[in-house]
């Protein structure tokens, strides 16, 4: 029942090292099992969305994100006559890469491996399931199939792309050079992952009190259907949670229709043959111009009441000094890090002999990439082990 345009397991552009197939699954869910049984997913339980680890217990983390965008995303799928089970292995996949405290981690991750090259968590996510991950005796990595890796690379600088291709010439660095689009598969992992993150921040930044039901009466998308909900259940009123829930269900249902609309009207307009024809148009999967306004208009929103929220600010300063110093003392001090990290970090290839700044970085790459691994709560006691500094309560972090 695979649209034209969708992506068939059968056609695959194929694994970087060959195996035979699998006698009872495609190679999208074969890919989809690696991801859920890697060390990397399991990880993602415990690094914050939002709010940190040790903040509470019910706020989002990276794991549950990813599981909801993965169902947001095989909801659409279906309906859109596209590969479920792609877009759940790049929705399960696609933050493998992100480091401990969410985005105040990867800034200044990004900031200490600024003379090394920088560091982003869309490439660390395929660095991840690429070359990390050590789990078969012939390769490293999962050695997943072309459109799954292709999917998990959201993003790329021109840069990153050149050493990509330089290194897989036609692999999943190409299409940045030539300013092709992903499959739809991709794209639609895309958009899912906005569906979800800006309906489960309002949901925890209310759980938080950092921000209220009164402000985001002040947002069109939310206030909508918060005024539906009370005109079919007035009651709702006095149970704010129940509002709340009911609010957000009907907000993330019309984000949902409206997308399956306005993208199935933009594939009937082009009408893409194949995969390959979908690559050389602009991005089909899309809001409708309305939607598209409103969701902009509510990250606006959050993005001033609660990423940018005081209390937010202050626990996102104290992370982005563990991220620091952590760099700097295993910068300094490799043999504080695991044994295979510290492989990776002092045994540089011969031809780096007497290239001081090639072992360098080398080295800073090894440390960004033990960091980047770390969840919230190990990060936080490393940090303590190895400052003797204690940024949160006891029993926390």
């Amino acid at each position: 029942m695979l649209a034209p345009y969708a992506c068939d397991p059968a056609q695959t552009r194929g694994r970087r090292f060959v195996q035979a197939p699998a006698p009872t699954r495609t190679e999208y869910q074969r890919d989809r099992d690696r991801i859920v049984h890697s060390t990397a997913f399991r990880r993602l339980v415990y690094k914050t969305q939002v709010f940190l680890n040790h903040e509470g217990d019910l706020f989002r983390t990276r794991l549950t994100h990813s599981l909801e965008v993965a169902q947001l995303g095989r909801s659409m799928a279906r309906s859109l006559r596209l590969n479920e089970d792609l877009v759940e292995a790049i929705a399960l996949a696609h933050d493998l890469g992100h480091t401990p405290f969410g985005h105040a981690g990867q800034d200044a991750l990004n900031d200490c491996m600024a003379p090394y090259g920088g560091f982003e968590h869309n490439l660390q996510s395929l660095r991840v399931v690429d070359q990390l991950e050590e789990r078969y005796p012939e390769f490293d990595g999962l050695n997943l199939s072309f459109e799954t890796r292709e999917g998990i690379l959201k993003h790329c600088s021109v840069h990153n792309a050149r050493q990509l291709e330089s290194s897989e010439p036609g692999g999943v660095g190409r299409r940045f050079l030539e300013r092709q689009q992903p499959s739809l598969e991709a794209q639609l992992c895309n958009l899912a992952d906005e569906i979800a993150y800006n309906a489960h921040d309002i949901d925890d930044g209310v759980r938080s009190g950092l921000i209220t039901l009164e402000q985001l009466q002040a947002v069109a998308l939310f206030d909508d259907y918060r005024r539906q909900t009370l005109a079919d259940h007035p009651l709702l009123r006095h149970q704010g949670r129940r509002l709340l829930y009911e609010t957000i269900r009907r907000m993330l249902s019309s984000q949902v229709y409206d997308l399956i609309a306005a993208t199935q009207a933009a594939l009937d307009a082009s009408g893409p043959p194949d995969v390959a024809a979908v690559r050389r148009l602009p991005p089909l999967v899309q809001f409708g111009a309305e939607m598209r306004d409103k969701s902009r208009a509510l990250k606006a929103f959050l993005l001033q009441r609660l990423y940018r929220h005081p209390q937010v600010l202050q626990t996102n300063g104290q992370a982005k000094q563990v991220v620091r110093e952590l760099f700097q003392v295993y910068l300094a001090a490799p043999q504080e890090m695991p044994q295979a990290h510290q492989q990776r970090a002092s045994a540089p290839p011969h031809a780096m002999a007497g290239d001081t700044l090639a072992v360098t970085t080398l080295r800073a790459r090894a440390v960004a990439d033990y960091i980047a691994g770390m969840t919230d709560r190990f990060a936080a006691r490393e940090h303590q082990r190895l400052t003797g500094l204690q940024l949160w309560p006891q029993g926390q972090g």
